[in-house]
């Protein structure tokens, strides 16, 4: 390992050593607020090494891949590193209430976040694909382990039922490797395209080659289950029901942000050439079509407010997908990155939004003992604030202006649209509708339900501070989306070249 390969993995090695930091910490701090705000301060430094990569103030800026050409530190994964650091702190921050209540294992509980999302900077790096297979097992162990940590009924079966599942899609992403290994005879991702421009090619199959064909549908199944895409969701609504409350809300936002990051990279890639590109744009175009009608539809009759938010982040990778789906090899007219771009404002805009409704409900639960629809009825009357915060988030989640949630919608729906995929921007606005259904249930509730109890609804203020800074970004980046479509466009320009 060269001095060069330690400056572009030192995000990585920086996160690994304040989980460390933590675990030896705990031994000496007995105030845990204390441990979880050291946490999130030492976080500073994984994000300066990023900052430092991304500007160029130490180190050779003009080379951008180490260890053998196994990872890359360009700007598309320093993109997903401030997005999933960001995600990382406000979930700390949000956790502090539910973390004093751990008794014993509270650095524990921290040191896993900090490890899974070690896991998932390496992965959104990794443009090999036994790395990329080695990071996604780093990111994946640690988060079944933080589903099952509440150590109740409903909890261990989510976290069993992580790691079960998880292990058949790795199993399965794994076969996908071995088949685009041996009919290309690498595994690295820029290599295997200058593989498949050389092999025979027929025209009658998809991708060229049953073998191709074969490879990519088993890669995209093991890294849907990671984006709660369907066929591979029936983990996501049993899992964010049982898991602590806030370990739901980093699942649904860091973990899907970094499986979408490397499939994007995958996609361009591996497989970016104009013919390859239109066979994975129909494949994703399904994909996404039946995970927003599945997962809106389901989300129907759903009284539980963390299953219904697990039905409804299926139907967001649904709306994610659109913009994969995008591709401008459909159409002479579309834009080279509009999809991508508007997939990385989406994965952005959506983790704000659903942090706020996940740290809106931490805080409501806390209070009344009940994650169902009815605990939150008078809400409005009985804590304003959190009546406000909470009604944003979820008129952000149904896409309501001016919020971010709506201009995600816009950016990808339009992308579809100049792609040649009028069909699916028309039923992810129809979809869009069917879901007012669910989320204006809730504000019903908030608003026009009479509660049982009376009392007033207080929360603590770590979670109150992390819920207004995630509803903070909801409004900014609603009001002036600009400021990461811009970022997205530069990080994906080295990409797509």
């Amino acid at each position: 390992m060269t001095v060069q390969d330690l400056w572009l993995l030192s995000p990585e090695i920086a996160m690994t050593g304040v989980a460390i930091a933590i675990v030896f910490a705990d031994f000496f701090i007995s105030n845990k607020r204390t441990l979880a705000y050291l946490a999130v301060g030492l976080l500073a430094l994984p994000l300066l090494f990023s900052l430092n990569i991304w500007f160029g103030v130490v180190g050779d800026t003009t080379a951008t891949s180490g260890l053998f050409g196994s990872i890359v530190a360009d700007r598309f994964a320093l993109f997903f590193h401030f997005l999933l650091l960001g995600i990382t702190a406000t979930v700390i921050i949000g956790s502090v209430q539910y973390i004093e209540r751990l008794k014993e294992f509270e650095g524990e509980f921290i040191a896993l976040v900090l490890l899974s999302v070690t896991g998932m900077l390496l992965l959104v790096s990794a443009r090999e694909l036994i790395s990329i297979y080695v990071a996604l097992e780093l990111t994946a162990l640690p988060a079944a382990a933080l589903a099952a940590f509440r150590r109740d009924n409903l909890s261990v079966e989510a976290g069993l039922k992580f790691i079960i599942l998880s292990a058949v899609a790795s199993a399965v992403l794994l076969y996908g490797i071995v088949f685009i290994y041996g009919y290309t005879g690498t595994t690295n991702l820029a290599a295997i395209l200058v593989r498949l421009n050389d092999l025979p090619v027929d025209s009658s199959v998809p991708f060229g080659s049953y073998g191709v064909l074969f490879a990519v549908v088993m890669i995209v199944a093991g890294f849907a289950f990671k984006m709660a895409v369907v066929p591979w969701q029936m983990w996501v609504p049993d899992v964010y029901q049982g898991s602590p409350t806030p370990v739901a809300a980093f699942l649904s936002t860091a973990s899907k942000a970094s499986a979408f990051a490397v499939v994007i990279r995958i996609m361009y890639t591996s497989f970016g050439s104009v013919d390859l590109q239109q066979d994975w744009s129909a494949l994703f175009a399904v994909l996404a079509a039946a995970s927003m009608v599945f997962g809106n539809l389901l989300a129907l009759s759903q009284t539980n407010l963390k299953r219904l938010l697990g039905y409804s982040t299926i139907a967001h990778a649904g709306y994610m997908l659109v913009g994969v789906a995008a591709v401008a090899a459909n159409t002479s007219s579309g834009s080279a990155i509009a999809g991508p771009q508007g997939t990385m404002y989406y994965l952005a805009g959506y983790a704000f939004t659903n942090l706020a409704v996940f740290f809106a409900i931490i805080a409501i639960s806390n209070r009344t003992g009940s994650n169902e629809i009815s605990s939150l009825n008078g809400l409005g009357k009985r804590s304003p604030l959190l009546g406000v915060l909470l009604t944003v988030g979820v008129i952000s989640l149904l896409g309501i202006p001016p919020t971010v949630g709506f201009m995600s919608k816009a950016v990808v729906f339009s992308a579809a649209v100049n792609s040649g995929l009028l069909w699916l921007a028309v039923i992810g606005v129809v979809n869009s509708v069917v879901s007012a259904f669910y989320y204006l249930r809730i504000v019903r509730a908030i608003y026009f339900e009479e509660p049982k109890d009376d009392s007033r609804i207080t929360a603590d203020v770590p979670v109150l501070f992390a819920t207004s800074v995630a509803v903070v970004g909801v409004a900014l980046f609603g009001a002036v989306p600009w400021l990461i479509l811009r970022l997205a466009e530069k990080s994906l320009e080295l990409l797509l070249a």
